[in-house]
């Protein structure tokens, strides 16, 4: 029988590599993203078991209405991968309420909302993954990179708690949280432009996002330690 994952947030870099990854693996992936033409383009790649939906996870509220689409698609899944991006950085003597607000929808609350329409279906099957993969400042203040660092860290704590709940009832929940640049992202362009501009204030890890793919395809597949780093320890300032 073909185990099936959502990944959600199948954007270009991480999202697409982790796609890719269990697509190696013959699993059948249904493509989230907010815009159709790249994950058409992933979908014709991958074959057959790719199914694509456009959602713009901001928005809670459309959440159940996905849900019914993906499960007439492909019935309950096997495993979600939620790695949708939120925001950017803010020093924290800047932080404002609306930029915390502005997070709180993709990093905690669309999560929540996912999580309530699939989880009961993989603790009655006794069998099901919960993945997500999202930057250092979940795990770490660090200076001048506040911003989405709240709302991830809310969403962190919440799946550390829920990892505790059903752990003894085989749903894994992985995190892996990447103190990185990924090659090809917008971070990565705005680091190396940085330290052109001998502007860069930090030195930072770069890594290839099918590295980081392979990482949480490990963890999943032999149900290694819920939460990683990368880099182990986490860069310093």
């Amino acid at each position: 029988m073909t185990s099936t994952i959502a990944v959600f947030g199948a954007g270009p870099g991480l999202g697409q590599a982790v796609a890719r990854r269990y697509a190696s693996e013959g699993w059948r992936v249904v493509l989230v993203a907010r815009h159709r033409d790249h994950l058409d383009q992933l979908a014709k790649e991958i074959g057959e078991n790719a199914h694509v939906f456009t959602a713009d996870m901001a928005d809670t509220e459309t959440v159940p209405a996905l849900a019914r689409q993906i499960r007439g698609a492909v019935g309950d899944l096997d495993a979600i991968y939620y790695g949708v991006g939120v925001g950017a950085f803010v020093p924290a003597a800047d932080l404002a309420r609306e930029h915390v607000e502005n997070c709180l929808p993709v990093s905690v609350y669309s999560l929540l909302a996912l999580v309530r329409e699939f989880l009961p279906a993989m603790l009655e099957r006794g069998r099901g993954a919960i993945l997500s993969a999202q930057g250092a400042s979940a795990v770490r203040g660090m200076p001048h990179r506040s911003g989405p660092g709240p709302a991830i860290a809310a969403q962190r704590n919440y799946l550390e708690s829920l990892e505790r709940e059903v752990a003894d009832r085989n749903v894994y929940i992985g995190r892996l949280y990447i103190g990185a640049a990924i090659t090809g992202s917008a971070w990565h362009a705005s680091y190396e432009q940085a330290r052109a501009n001998g502007t860069a204030t930090y030195e930072v890890a770069i890594v290839e996002a099918d590295q980081l793919a392979e990482q949480l395809w490990t963890m999943h597949a032999n149900a290694g330690p819920a939460e990683t780093t990368y880099p182990d320890p986490l860069f310093q300032r």
